[in-house]
């Protein structure tokens, strides 16, 4: 299925047409039918030659009901401008077509009617020398008389030209049906319609209807029952559990966690008048919402937007504003959806500076670069996928391969800084390294904890420092090393530990980072030296005396009294009057 909007100042030549078309009465108002003007939208649909089937939303055309018209246009692919042979371009055939621009519509036809109360060549000349500056130049043109049916099949063949050559959109894209109308049925409660331009809907689904979540109980289109229906497709939704009162005109059914919902905006003005020429508040037309914003010029063509109700929106949507009073319409195209906060001196204009390269449908890559590091479900939501370029992260993280390494540099030289600042304690807590990067989440300084960087206790250290130790005391424990490689329990003496440096502070550094083995004051082994020992004791005629362990571990009485009694401590080992056993 395909959807055109049929637009048009000429309210009962429009009607008339979509009803000689369809068999089907637009005018759902007896209101309309009686005065012949079209004040809210109608709905209706036919099958055309080819099989496909073809749903038109008429859409009012006197400028008191404009707001009615957006809500009608915004959401579909095509429009069916019509322009009267008798009556010629009017102000309000202007101010559709600069909507329809402005939304960015390219596909469409024109349509002169009326053609039996006057020569509509005049009015088709006049009509195509303003199309032919939008979005729909080179749509073709149909004249007509809906009263006498001249044209009718020229224009069925027409529609069923254009509905071949409209895109197919993407049925597995994230669902937002902005709603049209609401209303209940007596036996199965709320029902909403509207224009689904992508995706998929299902029965049993479970969707947002702003922040609500809801279930979808059945799914109409076109009259039909559907167990699904993918867009473009004209689509009434029964909700279940949902009041009437809760849904509306301008409220959206979307996907879960596919959408950003936000009140904050950077925008693209793609009209010819300066954004700071524009009125600080406005009205955004998206969908089939309205909805007051307030405007801050960044660049000369671009802008950052405080709606009044945050919206569920993605990188690229187009939009249009409105100044009712001013009748300026000026087409907007989101660029950012998470933008930052303007609050030092300078940031607006750093801000513009950085937008102006975007362009208007900003990538993966793109928006990456800007944010650095993000979730892939944070860039769906934005409307965007990782680029293949990206550095991804174990933790389920991407990265902007630049800010990546970016990252790496910092946090080396923070690193290099912190351990010239404290030498007793060179390692950064991983919670202090993240607040330094700015970075979401502790996990993602791990990452970053590569070699020649170490993670070693919940901290991170430089290439140069021995976990939780200094410098000097990391040469220290190499010498230290060194001694114990023949005789790993001939602990050194206090003038040796004087020697290779390791008293005092320095010392308890070592002994807190776990860099060296105290099992009592004065006796320094390496890490391990008591699991070492109580293997080799293991081996020995059970029990044994301390005597016996010394010889077995060649060390000095000095060491071994104060290791046996550390190893009944840990539990190594269990004292029996005079003698001890392994556990």
């Amino acid at each position: 299925m395909q959807v055109v909007a049929t637009a048009g100042h000429v309210d009962h030549g429009k009607s008339t047409l979509v009803r000689a078309l369809t068999g089907m009465e637009p005018d759902r108002w007896a209101e309309e039918r009686r005065r012949g003007m079209t004040i809210d939208l109608g709905f209706a649909w036919r099958t055309m030659p080819s099989g496909r089937r073809l749903a038109f939303v008429d859409v009012p055309g006197h400028e008191r009901f404009v707001t009615n018209m957006l809500a009608g246009v915004g959401p579909v692919p095509a429009v069916m401008i019509v322009v009267a042979a008798d009556e010629g371009w009017k102000p309000q055939s202007a101010e559709h077509l600069a909507a329809i621009d402005a939304l960015g519509i390219r596909h469409g036809v024109l349509v002169v009617t009326r053609s039996d109360l006057a020569d509509p060549g005049p009015a088709l000349r006049q009509a195509r020398a303003h199309i032919d500056r939008s979005s729909l130049r080179n749509v073709e043109s149909v004249t007509v008389s809906a009263a006498t049916g001249e044209g009718l099949d020229r224009l069925v063949a027409a529609l069923d030209r254009l509905a071949a050559r409209l895109p197919v959109p993407d049925p597995a894209a994230a669902v937002r049906l902005w709603i049209d109308r609401a209303f209940t049925i007596a036996g199965s409660g709320t029902v909403v319609t509207g224009t689904l331009p992508a995706g998929t809907l299902s029965e049993g689904d479970e969707l947002l209807l702003g922040t609500r979540p809801v279930r979808v109980r059945g799914i109409e289109s076109l009259k039909q029952g559907a167990r699904a229906v993918s867009g473009v497709a004209r689509v009434a939704v029964n909700l279940r559990g949902v009041d009437r009162a809760d849904a509306g005109r301008g409220m959206a059914l979307v996907t879960p966690g596919r959408w950003t919902v936000t009140g904050c905006v950077d925008v693209r003005i793609g009209s010819a008048e300066s954004s700071g020429r524009l009125a600080r508040e406005m009205i955004l037309h998206l969908g089939s919402v309205s909805v007051p914003v307030r405007l801050r010029p960044l660049g000369p063509d671009t802008a950052r937007l405080t709606l009044n109700t945050p919206l569920p929106l993605h990188v690229g949507d187009r939009a249009l504003l409105r100044d009712p009073g001013r009748r300026v319409v000026a087409a907007v195209s989101v660029l950012d959806v998470r933008p930052p906060p303007l609050t030092r001196r300078g940031a607006g204009a750093a801000r513009a500076r950085e937008l102006a390269s975007w362009p208007d449908r900003p990538g993966g890559e793109l928006l990456l670069r800007r944010h650095g590091v993000l979730r892939p479900a944070d860039l769906e939501v934005m409307g965007c996928a990782p680029p293949p370029g990206a550095v991804r992260l174990g933790a389920g993280w991407v990265a902007d391969p630049q800010h990546w390494e970016s990252l790496r540099q910092r946090l080396t030289s923070e690193l290099t800084r912190h351990a010239a600042d404290h030498p007793l304690a060179p390692g950064i807590p991983l919670e202090a390294a993240r607040l330094r990067l700015g970075l979401p989440a502790r996990r993602l300084v791990a990452e970053l904890a590569q070699p020649p960087l170490r993670l070693a206790e919940g901290r991170v250290y430089g290439p140069s420092a021995e976990p939780g130790l200094p410098g000097p005391v990391a040469e220290a424990l190499r010498r230290l090393r060194l001694h114990l490689r023949a005789k790993p329990f001939a602990a050194p003496d206090a003038d040796h530990l004087a020697e290779l440096g390791l008293t005092g502070r320095l010392l308890a550094a070592a002994v807190k980072a776990g860099a060296v083995l105290q099992p009592a004051h004065g006796i320094v082994l390496l890490p391990g030296a008591d699991q070492e020992a109580a293997a080799i004791l293991a081996t020995l005629p059970q029990p044994f005396t301390a005597g016996q362990a010394r010889t077995a571990l060649n060390t000095s009485r000095r060491v071994v009294i104060p290791l046996l009694e550390h190893l009944d401590r840990c539990g190594y080992t269990e004292r029996v009057n005079e003698h001890r056993t392994i556990r």
